[in-house]
């Protein structure tokens, strides 16, 4: 994981190493206050360090800023990033841990125009032998359909592969790891993970992912349990409660098990639960005889964090030329063991269907069209008479 950050501050006449005072000039004659942030946590050789100076001011192309500690492979330019909240310039840089630094702590040193103007430190962890790991929930079997987090860390001298893969009998097919350098481990840059879900057909067994290089070589293997959820587990039924309804200008929480509204009309639907079951959450639809298409719900990630039930809600449209009535609206879920279902119901004319020839279009094809059949109309009852009359003679 990414680490942490320290501070660093040097204030108007401190003394640095040499014995020299090294804080920049301000704007009005006094002397600006230098402070560094860096990583705190101790980085192994070959990972991103990052380095944050503030109170340099304004930059200036005269005077090259630049971080250097024996941890890196030389000096680092520093470059310059305009603050709208804190009103200022932050000078950053993430070099790399050299790769032949030693463990324990090494010198930083700031500087402007090679004048030393703030100190840090840099700790250098050692290095570790390539890991992979697969998490798995704590004190229970993995369910079908659920989501594990694997991950393998090769940051360690000499290794350069880039394609790792994961297989196992438990997924539907392989799954690539790759690196995420905006993610959380922007720091390791030899960090790889993956996602791979637990098949929803899964039988109840033990089973073995395996991580494959890129030439297809085994460098490790993790074994899972999966068990699907039986009566008396929490998460066999869960807690479902819905669908509940709500309009488009209100409110989860004023969600209700009954809804009104007209042909054409649009609402939310929504979902909660308790113990979702493992898989379906990316599933969970509302269908109904009302709905132009069935709606597929998805998660209220703002709901995640703060210890409510997980939800999930979606927009549903009403069919324009549906007759004035109830209407159930269905949620399945937990693999077919729980089905709920709510009214909406629908009041008012519907709509008629929409015309598709352009405006006028059909009426003026019906008023051509029916003086066509009674001008045919007209010619047939003529022949069938003259040929009357014609037998006639």
């Amino acid at each position: 994981m990414s680490g942490g950050r320290v501070m660093a501050a040097v204030a108007a006449g401190a003394v640095l190493y040499g014995g020299v005072a090294a804080a920049p000039a301000a704007a009005d004659g006094g002397e600006r206050r230098v402070t560094v942030f860096v990583t705190d946590s101790g980085s192994r050789p070959g990972e991103l360090f990052s380095v944050n100076v503030r109170g340099l001011g304004r930059p200036d192309a005269r005077q090259e800023a630049t971080a250097s500690s024996p941890a890196f492979a030389g000096p680092v330019r520093l470059t310059a990033y305009w603050m709208d909240l804190e009103k200022e310039y932050s000078f950053q840089a993430k070099p790399a841990i050299a790769e032949s630094a030693r463990p324990g702590s090494h010198p930083l040193l700031v500087a402007v125009g090679g004048r030393t103007v703030a100190k840090a430190t840099v700790r250098v962890a050692p290095a570790k032998r390539p890991e992979f790991s697969v998490s798995a929930s704590p004190g229970r079997a993995q369910r079908p359909g659920e989501t594990l987090a694997v991950s393998y860390d090769d940051l360690y001298p000499g290794e350069t592969g880039h394609t790792f893969t994961v297989r196992s009998e438990a997924f539907d097919g392989p799954a690539s790891l790759t690196h995420d350098p905006d993610g959380p481990d922007w720091n390791n840059p030899r960090l790889f993970s993956a996602l791979p879900a637990i098949s929803r057909q899964a039988k109840d067994g033990v089973y073995t992912v395996t991580l494959s290089g890129p030439s297809g070589q085994v460098l490790g293997r993790r074994q899972i349990t999966v068990r699907a959820a039986r009566p008396g587990d929490a998460d066999y039924l869960g807690k479902a409660r819905g669908p509940l309804f709500f309009g488009l200008s209100g409110s989860p929480e004023d969600a209700a098990n009954h809804y009104r509204t007209k042909p054409g009309g649009t609402f939310n639907v929504l979902w909660t639960d308790a113990s979702p079951d493992r898989g379906e959450e990316t599933a969970l639809t509302a269908t109904s005889p009302a709905f132009q298409r069935p709606v597929r719900l998805k998660r209220d990630d703002s709901k995640a964090a703060d210890g409510s039930d997980p939800r999930y809600y979606a927009t549903a449209r009403v069919r324009p030329d549906l007759d004035p009535g109830s209407y159930p609206v269905t949620v399945v879920s937990h693999h077919q063991r729980v089905k709920r279902t709510g009214q909406v119901v629908v009041t008012g004319e519907r709509k008629a269907a929409p015309e598709t020839e352009g405006p006028g279009r059909p009426a003026l094809l019906a008023g051509v069209g029916g003086a066509a059949v009674a001008a045919g109309t007209g010619f047939v009852l003529w022949r069938r008479r003259a040929a009357r009359r014609a037998g006639n003679v």
